[in-house]
């Protein structure tokens, strides 16, 4: 009994390092893409360096994903992952997009406010 219960949390241990590998992959290819896309000035950014924000926020959404696969619903982990998530995406967007500060900060109130109506619930 007790080495099935390690044989399945061996499997779930290889089931995210997998889901993690795959995410890192394509968040490193889509940041190699951006990257000769300026090169090749097909697209310009001026504040490049904000895509290195993206990947915690893609890893939180991941690590999102994950536990909602593993237990069916939205855990407190998994809204925590997905509320950090969001955070990051609009700070990377507003340095990638120019986007106004002024319009940005009642957002993040606004999620903050759903992620405590949805932990409450």
């Amino acid at each position: 009994m007790a080495e099935e219960i390690s044989e399945l949390k061996e499997a779930e241990k290889q089931e995210i390092q997998y889901s993690h590998n795959w995410i890192g992959g394509v968040v490193l290819i889509t940041i190699g893409a951006i990257f000769l896309l300026s090169n090749l000035d097909i697209f310009h950014l001026n504040n490049w360096w904000a895509l290195f924000i993206l990947i915690p926020a893609v890893a939180n959404f991941g690590n999102a994903w994950q536990s909602y696969r593993r237990h069916g619903r939205l855990t407190h982990g998994a809204q925590g992952s997905l509320t950090g998530g969001l955070i990051l995406l609009l700070i990377s967007g507003a340095f990638l997009f120019g986007w106004s500060w002024n319009l940005i900060w009642p957002i993040f109130l606004i999620i903050g406010g759903l992620s405590a109506i949805f932990k409450a619930r």
